[in-house]
C-alpha cells in the first residue's frame, strides 16, 4: 500500500517562503515521478511542479522561477521550495506520485490528503 504524507503548509505573508514535503511509503517497486498539484475554492486542481524519475522537472507558467522541485530518493521525499509567496498561491497543495506498489503492480497513481498554504497580504 502506497502511503503520501505531507507536511510544511501554513500561513504566511506576501513575499516569503514555506517548503513542503511529501514522504512516501509503502512497498514500491519504483517511483517514477512525483509532484505537487494545488487546489483553490471555486478552481480546479491545477499541476504546480514535477519531477521525474530522470530528474526532469517542470513548473506551471505561474510558479516559475519562484517554486522549486526536488526529490530525496534515499528517503522517498519529495519538496517543494515556494519563495515570494503570492496570496493568489493560496490554496490547498496535493502531493502525487506516479509509483506501482509490489502489492498491485497495475496501479500507479496516488494522492495525499493535502496540507493548505495560506498566503496573507
Amino acid at each position: 500500500q502506497v502511503q503520501l504524507v505531507e507536511s510544511g503548509g501554513g500561513l504566511v505573508q506576501a513575499g516569503g517562503s514555506l517548503r513542503l514535503s511529501c514522504a512516501i511509503s509503502g512497498r514500491i517497486f519504483s517511483i517514477n515521478a512525483m509532484g505537487w498539484y494545488r487546489q483553490a475554492p471555486g478552481k480546479a486542481r491545477e499541476l504546480v511542479a514535477v519531477i521525474t524519475s530522470g530528474g526532469t522537472t517542470n513548473y506551471a507558467d505561474s510558479v516559475k522561477g519562484r517554486f522549486t522541485i526536488s526529490r530525496d530518493n534515499a528517503k522517498n521525499t519529495v519538496y517543494l521550495q515556494m519563495n515570494s509567496l503570492k496570496p493568489e498561491d493560496t490554496a490547498v497543495y496535493i502531493c502525487n506520485t506516479a509509483a506501482v506498489p509490489y502489492s498491485d503492480m497495475t496501479r500507479n497513481n496516488y494522492w495525499g490528503q493535502g496540507t493548505q498554504v495560506t498566503v496573507s497580504s
